[in-house]
């Protein structure tokens, strides 16, 4: 086996004292296909340094000027650098105000799109047609005797009415409903269905579902649990679905022996509106702040400051997220000259600023600029996809058959990152075209020859509400047809397949929708184990797997286990995590991963950190292979089948899962424990799931 880009000389540099043992044992495998039972294996196994750099790297004090031309702000030790970009896609400078703490906006100005109405009515009429919805709905509420399920859908036919009739009115009638009924707090009506932030959304959702059947059923859910329950993932009728019965004793291909290094970042959502000295430790919403404040404390009481480099409730500031990539070089022992293979960027972006904040030109800036910061520190091809964060309004997403013309409305995002990608030298001219069609997804045939499909996952994703309308079709964006299509020319070619995605479909079954997820889990099980090597996810911000099983996952074992969907850890520190990236060694043969890298920075030291003299330190984490030691064989890849047998072992030794628990945040100290049975029984169920409907016959931890 050789690594790429290191000499025998550079790997002995790397290598701990080899400890060599014998193992005698049974083994049972399920790989490429193919079940096999050998008798008594005894093997020689080496356990080695992974093949990287120094266990440790410091970041120097001096920011990384070089990286752009020109700022507006220069970076300095007490404040975050405004760089002044310009995107030569949209041949524009984006303006210093955009990002400025200063003037962050309140108000979102973007266009806003409504459905066409079935007849055009004055605005008195129009008024007239909301006050009686409003007194008809508050009726609706009030009445005693029908179940919560039955008044939600009964008002959704209300405002069904006025959204087919008066759009355009529908947005404030959704806040004055939510105020006068108290279902939010004025503030929260206002975020979520004014015009400019979800109310025109939801004006689009309203006008185009079955509100009295499943679709108001999931409508009622989504605003709360106690409306209507979720329902249940529908039957799915597979006839016809995939163009090719799945042959028989398919096999993956072998493995060609060279390994090569592959980075997985994922999450950065980069704030260039970070205040150093703000409150880190705020009562609600994205620290680190103008304007926030911590509980019990008014303005400008500070609790705890927030440091240059970050905080554990705020996302990513410019000298974090620079910390990051100027860590990947040294630690990873890769270099412009002798780059990484290629790299993954499994989505967001963008910072958790509330939706009055966000805009196009938000999105497309951040987009503009952590791209630039890739290009300049990662050397390989990045292959990125979309997160739910990187569109505006957030996470919302139309599919192309939405009627009255709307299928357009979010073209803006898909040309822009396209551009950029073709920009940087990631994708070609034919992968840009095809990503401005299916959503910002495409597949590409990579130097090596993989196949990276991605997805654009908002389609999935509960919190695009594009997604409750036509809810029996789990597929109406067509997105999971393209995937389809794509895995079945690969089929036919040989080719093997990474699929590339943000939302994940499974583990707790929290963020997806029950039906396009199914249907994802059917397209796996069809095309794996000999086309589909790996599944890559992001969005939880968490070091997690899934394992994805032969038959629906209705025989959960090591001869059913067929592909691992790999959650990578994120950049952004946000929700109580270090920040952190990985890398895989993969055969160029199989595209199997044989190894995975975890590094990560440590948040809480960030407070003591002078940055006058060093910035923060990022080191190595774990290997997986010598932190899940089940004496597997050296030569055989992290596939499914190992995974499962980890999860066999977790349930053994409990400590497996606190030892999982531990890298699943990054080793923060924020990180709750998971030492009982029941959450170590939980998280073995979650890494089982790669779908809702098993999620939900876990148990709860």
């Amino acid at each position: 086996m050789t690594i790429d880009g290191l000499e025998d000389a550079d790997v002995s540099r790397y290598l701990r004292p080899v400890v060599i043992y014998q193992t005698t044992m049974y083994l049972f495998l399920y790989a490429a296909g193919i079940t096999a039972c050998y008798s008594i294996l005894t093997f020689t196994q080496s356990t080695i340094e992974p093949p990287v750099g120094p266990p440790a790297y410091t970041v120097g004090a001096n920011f990384p000027t070089s990286v752009f031309s020109s700022y507006y702000i220069p970076p300095a030790a007490t404040e975050e650098p405004q760089p002044a970009l310009h995107d030569p896609i949209l041949n524009i400078t984006y303006p210093l105000n955009l990002t400025n703490p200063d003037t962050i906006p309140d108000t979102d100005d973007d266009p806003v799109f409504y459905p066409q109405p079935d007849f055009d009515v004055s605005n008195s009429t129009a008024a007239a047609i909301v006050q009686a919805a409003i007194a008809n709905i508050t009726a609706i509420i009030q009445t005693p005797g029908s179940s919560n399920c039955t008044k939600c859908q009964n008002a959704l036919s209300v405002a069904k009415l006025v959204a087919r009739t008066a759009p355009r009115s529908v947005p404030d009638m959704l806040v004055t409903l939510c105020q006068e009924t108290k279902f939010k707090s004025n503030a929260s009506c206002v975020e979520n269905y004014a015009a400019t932030n979800f109310g025109a959304i939801w004006t689009q959702v309203l006008a185009f579902a079955t509100v009295e059947g499943l679709d108001g059923r999931y409508i009622c859910n989504s605003l709360s649990s106690t409306f209507c329950s979720q329902p249940t993932t529908s039957p799915l009728n597979t006839t016809g679905l995939f163009p090719k019965p799945k042959p028989e004793n398919a096999t993956a291909p072998q493995p060609s022996g060279k390994r090569v290094k592959v980075l997985h970042l994922s999450d950065f959502h980069l704030d260039p509106r970070y205040v150093v000295g703000s409150e880190a430790n705020c009562s609600s919403g994205l620290c680190c702040r103008p304007g926030v404040h911590a509980t019990g404390l008014t303005l400008p009481q500070i609790q705890v400051p927030a440091p240059l480099y970050g905080a554990f409730r705020c996302d990513t500031p410019y000298y974090l997220g620079l910390a990051a990539l100027q860590s990947i070089g040294p630690l990873t022992n890769t270099s412009a000259d002798d780059p990484f293979a290629w790299s993954i960027y499994t989505g967001d972006l963008v910072s958790h600023d509330t939706q009055n904040q966000l805009s196009r030109a938000y999105v497309e800036y951040t987009e503009y600029s952590i791209y630039n910061m890739f290009k300049a520190y990662i050397g390989s091809p990045v292959f990125a996809v979309l997160g739910n964060h990187d569109s505006n309004p957030e996470a919302i997403d139309a599919p192309h058959s939405e009627p009255d013309g709307l299928g357009q409305q979010f073209s803006w995002n898909y040309d822009h990152v396209a551009g950029l990608w073709q920009e940087n030298g990631w994708i070609n001219a034919t992968g840009a075209e095809e990503a401005r069609l299916h959503y910002g997804a495409y597949s590409v045939k990579n130097q090596y020859g993989l196949r990276i499909i991605t997805l654009n996952t908002d389609f999935w994703y509960k919190s695009n509400y594009l997604n409750y309308y036509n809810m029996t079709n789990p597929d109406v964006s067509g997105m999971q047809a393209f995937l389809i299509q794509e895995l079945q020319a690969a089929e036919d070619s040989g080719e093997r397949v990474w699929i590339l995605g943000h939302v994940l479909t499974g583990w707790d079954g929290t963020n997806p929708l029950p039906n396009p997820t199914d249907l994802f889990y059917q397209i796996v099980d069809r095309y794996s184990p000999h086309v589909i090597a790996n599944v890559f996810f992001g969005h939880t911000h968490e070091d997690e797997f899934m394992i994805y099983y032969a038959n629906n996952g209705t025989n959960l074992s090591s001869a059913t286990a067929l592909s691992t969907g790999w959650i990578g850890p994120s950049v952004t520190p946000l929700t109580n995590l270090n920040s952190g990236f990985r890398m895989y060694e993969v055969d160029t043969g199989s595209f199997d991963i044989y190894n995975a890298y975890t590094w990560y920075a440590n948040v809480s030291a960030f407070q003591s950190l002078d940055p006058v003299i060093t910035g923060p330190t990022y080191e190595f984490e774990y290997s997986t292979r010598e932190t899940y030691d089940i004496a597997w064989p050296a030569e055989a890849p992290l596939n499914a089948t190992y995974w499962h047998a980890v999860t066999q072992a977790m349930e053994s030794d409990n400590g497996l899962v606190s030892t999982f628990n531990t890298f699943e945040g990054k080793s923060s100290i924020k990180s709750p424990n998971c030492t009982s049975t029941a959450c170590a029984q939980a998280k073995i169920c979650y890494m089982r799931s790669g779908s809702v409907a098993l999620a939900q016959k876990c148990p709860k931890g």
